[in-house]
């Protein structure tokens, strides 16, 4: 098992802006300064741009694309697209970029419309994350809309989630910026798609924790999980049922779906989501409490949380 932290030692410098466009060209021009600047400053640049975007940047850089690093693009799964997961994935991503090259990281992201889903949540969720996420990293990050989009909800997300809005090239204080939890507090996370009838189902207790461990065993023999990872889910899947039970109710539901993308498992609580954005950060080593979610989120290949009438949900999915 290994478990990264995003914890760095550097000072907090984290600059999210947000910058909007009315074409493809108006794009471009403003993210070639971007890359062109940081490359000159011999910074990493990292970027999570459409693939049209990507070729016509690296055009435009005259052989510099070669320099720009990739990051690992946001996906739908099973699970569904979970923009908790991406802002968790981009954050180890882009420490360990800055770590090995001892400078801050430049990122240039684009709106992809195909995570819209239904009413364009997924952008104001990512965004808000990845200031809880990126919060300690050296990181400059230009995040990108196109200026009509398909839903209001993603101007208007992108308005609340950003301390920076880039103008005419300048960085300048975003007035309409609020804290990442209240914009999720007013604006819950997302539901992912419904899943059918679970291969399997468990009502469980604090005493009953060693039969949700069994359980998910159980669920994962014959799949083509080694040993290790066999552990590494069990005690991932075992953080979340504890933290449910703990803090949640006293009884709370697993349901285990199995097949040939992983297991997916969802586990159901009738508690109230204090903190939307849980596990995005690696708990201070003087702080007693607070890791089951954060360790659950880096052994699992995908891990949303959200909350409804019903209570609190988490939803992880895990390959061999």
């Amino acid at each position: 098992m290994r478990i990264e932290t995003t914890r760095s030692t550097n000072a907090v410098r984290l600059e999210h802006a947000a910058g909007f466009h009315g074409s493809s060209g108006h794009l471009l021009d403003q993210l070639v300064p971007l890359a062109t600047q940081a490359l000159q400053r011999d910074e990493p640049v990292a970027t999570a741009l459409q693939p049209a975007t990507e070729q016509a940047l690296d055009e435009r850089l005259d052989g510099a694309g070669g320099r720009l690093v990739r990051l690992h693009p946001p996906e739908g799964g099973p699970a569904g697209a979970s923009a908790q997961t991406v802002a968790a994935r981009w954050a180890l991503e882009l420490r360990a970029l800055g770590v090995s090259k001892g400078r801050p990281v430049t990122v240039l992201s684009e709106h992809a419309p195909a995570l819209d889903g239904a009413d364009g949540r997924f952008w104001t969720e990512l965004d808000a994350a990845l200031n809880v996420a990126l919060a300690d990293l050296p990181v400059r990050i230009t995040c990108f809309y196109p200026e009509l989009p398909l839903h209001l909800e993603i101007l208007d997300g992108a308005r609340r989630n950003h301390p920076l809005l880039l103008d005419e090239g300048e960085l300048r204080h975003n007035p309409a910026h609020h804290d990442p939890r209240a914009v999720l507090t007013e604006r819950p996370a997302a539901q992912p798609p419904l899943l059918g009838p679970p291969d399997e189902r468990l009502t469980f207790s604090a005493w009953q924790l060693h039969e949700v461990r069994t359980t998910v065993e159980r669920a994962l023999a014959g799949h083509g999980y080694e040993r290790e990872r066999v552990e590494d889910i069990v005690l991932a899947v075992n953080e979340l049922a504890t933290n449910a039970v703990e803090h949640g109710a006293p009884e709370a539901r697993m349901s285990l779906w199995t097949g040939r993308h992983g297991l997916l498992c969802e586990i159901d609580d009738g508690g109230t989501l204090r903190d939307p954005l849980p596990g995005l950060q690696a708990p201070h080593p003087a702080e007693p409490r607070g890791r089951g979610v954060w360790i659950a989120r880096q052994l699992c290949d995908s891990l949303h949380v959200w909350s409804d009438g019903a209570g609190t949900h988490v939803r992880v999915h895990a390959t061999p």
